[in-house]
């Protein structure tokens, strides 16, 4: 397009931007306008149809800059934490099918690699964009690839805080790459920022004139063939000893042998351009620092980025939230009745303690710590040491309750083996968002908890069917001698509004029987269709026994006796991967005591699920009522024949 086509008589600009090769026809002065239409863009968007809203305003001007600077897609951009990364989407020829974004065969609310070339990279989790980005960067050196490929990894939402971060960081400083580094920096990761990091972040301040005199004088030096790359190592700790004598303090990234320039206002698209056409061609792994404001020109976001970093509907001129009023004539979230029943339990029992990653609200641990801060810990988006800091806690007395989301506890494998199971502690993994989550998609479902937990010796893995049963394993987790013990519960509302029930300890390992039926048996776990299921083949003249089994380790083997004796088909139903949970753990069962029943197993199949409503993926996942009386149906009429 020419740039008269792109809007300089005053023209909107936004609609006219198919891909960032238009985006790079405007002139810089045109590039503020389009930065207020993309910010309209999102608001208008997502108020409608929502999504993850502060983190994408306050990394438009950063997001614009990357690819009006960069050649993409050849050039990388990737991105750590796709909370950033609308405007992206948008610029990259999905404007147009934003509408679909998070919905049933739509958009991914975060980059994917299927869905475009320039989404580089999976990130629906924290910290990977730095090793990702190193292993691109040196991809593209051994494949003598030119011209060069710049790659950036674009960190934000505190990611840097995370200890795989620091590993990418560790090894960019000792492997040739060209790795650009931005630290998108907003005081933020969902709750506030926590920790030492972030209050180094916070304080750091590097001269723009000491910048300046480095720029010069580098270019200077190379031109006169007086430094080198083999060189650069003692010109960069000359720089750091020379910038600790004028700042008064030691940078911490420069510690790593890497150039680090910053901070700079993230917001101000002039400065973050010019910055980065300084940068872009210098050889070396490098950091770049900017600030920026998360939720940025949006008040409402700005003044409380922590509530709009994912706020549902809302009203974009005033900015009410539709469901910002809890409504009690429906049951609540199942992550409030952990959150309210952990109190309850903290109150009389002094060993208790909290742990959240980053996620005090959205695992509803702030609750405990707005009554008792002092035995509430939130260490920030670090998975793997909050399970080795329960570890520790549970070592010596206490009683830790760690609240983690299903998919993210996924990245504490090894500690929760290693540093918890293997030594037998009394830690209490609380594991919020399991089964299918919804609109989050694939990178957040948490379907692979009861198959990876299962193997785990020493562990408890249990799963309520509703409030009740989630209180009562919780009272149940935090008494007796046990080892580690898992509850899993899910995302979104119970089914109770009676919900707080006069808490009992529960038979670790023990089922119950919910009814009576001679045509088949279903075996649950967890919150699932099977009791919906049950009454529809009921309508349709066929009899099914239902059976909670509510451990999955150590499994109910008394139960699944009374069961198998029925000498009927028996059908498991999990809201798990199919592969490894409770099919998987009565199959091997009833292998193991030569027992032949036919089995049928019912869960989430053995692939990647994508976005949409937990309904309508419950349903594409063959996991619904409907699903399951299907499953029924087609097990007895066999047996009928017979």
């Amino acid at each position: 397009m020419s740039e008269k086509a792109l809007g300089i008589s005053g023209a909107p600009l936004l609609p006219q931007i198919d891909s960032p090769a238009d985006l790079r026809k405007l002139s810089p002065d045109r590039l503020p306008q389009l930065c207020s239409e993309i910010r309209e863009f999102l608001i208008q968007s997502l108020s409608q149809n929502p999504g993850h809203f502060a983190s994408s305003m306050g990394s438009v001007e950063l997001t614009v800059a990357l690819h009006y600077v960069f050649n993409t897609p050849y050039d990388r951009i990737v991105w750590d934490v796709g909370h950033q990364a609308y405007g992206h989407k948008i610029l990259t020829g999905r404007r147009d099918t934003f509408s679909t974004l998070r919905k049933f065969g739509g958009l991914s609310g975060f980059p994917s690699p299927s869905e475009s070339e320039y989404d580089t990279f999976a990130a629906g989790h924290a910290s990977n964009a730095i090793s990702a980005g190193l292993g691109m960067s040196v991809a593209s050196r051994l494949r003598g690839e030119s011209p060069r490929r710049n790659v950036v990894a674009v960190v934000g939402d505190a990611s840097i805080s995370g200890g795989l971060s620091f590993e990418g960081i560790n090894n960019a400083a000792n492997t040739p790459n060209n790795l650009l580094i931005i630290l998108n920096d907003n005081d933020m990761s969902i709750d506030e920022n926590v920790g030492a990091l972030n209050s180094y972040l916070t304080q750091i301040n590097t001269s723009r004139l000491y910048n300046d005199i480095r720029y010069k004088a580098y270019r200077l030096l190379r031109r006169m063939h007086l430094v080198s790359d083999r060189s650069r190592g003692a010109l960069l700790r000359f720089n750091n000893s020379l910038k600790s004598l004028l700042g008064g303090r030691q940078n911490l990234f420069e510690g790593f042998n890497i150039r680090y320039f910053g901070p700079f206002d993230g917001n101000d698209i002039a400065t973050v351009i010019r910055v980065l056409n300084d940068i872009r061609d210098m050889e070396g792994p490098r950091i770049l620092h900017l600030r920026t404001v998360k939720g940025k020109g949006y008040a409402p976001a700005e003044a409380d980025p922590a509530s709009w970093h994912a706020p549902g509907r809302f009203d974009p001129a005033t900015g009410k939230r539709a469901e910002a009023v809890p409504d009690p004539t429906k049951p609540p979230k199942y992550q409030d009745v952990f959150g309210d029943t952990l109190v309850e339990l903290a109150q009389k029992n002094k060993a208790i303690t909290a742990i959240s990653a980053a996620m005090l609200s959205g695992t509803s641990v702030g609750t405990m710590q707005a009554v008792m801060p002092e035995r509430v810990f939130d260490v920030g988006i670090s998975e793997g040491h909050a399970v080795t800091f329960a570890g520790g806690l549970a070592k010596d007395g206490m009683r830790p309750f760690v609240a983690i989301y299903s998919s993210f506890l996924q990245r504490a494998y090894d500690h929760i083996i290693h540093d918890v199971a293997l030594n037998k502690l009394p830690v209490t993994f609380c594991i919020d968002r399991a089964g299918l989550v919804g609109e989050d998609g694939a990178t957040h479902h948490g379907v692979f908890d009861l198959a990876y937990l299962r193997t785990i010796p020493n562990m408890t893995v249990a799963a309520p069917r509703d409030e009740h049963m989630l209180r009562n394993l919780l009272y149940t987790a935090q008494e007796g001698n046990h080892g580690p013990f898992a509850i899993r519960y899910p995302r979104g509302r119970g089914t109770r509004t009676d919900w707080r029930n006069e808490m009992h300890a529960l038979p670790i390992g023990k089922g119950e029987k919910l009814t009576e039926g001679s045509d088949a048996v279903i075996l649950s776990i967890g919150v699932t269709d099977a009791a919906k299921a049950v009454e529809a083949a009921k309508a349709k003249g066929i009899s099914v026994a239902y059976y909670d089994m509510v451990f999955l380790k150590p499994l109910d083997t008394e139960l699944l006796r009374e069961a198998a004796s029925k000498n009927v088909p028996l059908i498991t139903v999990e809201d798990g991967t199919v592969n490894g949970g409770l099919g998987s753990a009565v199959a091997e069962w009833l292998a193991d005591n030569k027992i032949e029943v036919p089995l049928r197993r019912i869960g989430v199949p053995d692939t990647f699920i994508p976005q949409g409503t937990p309904a309508q993926l419950q349903h594409l996942a063959g996991i619904d009522t409907e699903a399951i009386v299907r499953a029924v149906e087609e097990v007895v009429k066999p047996q009928s024949k017979d």
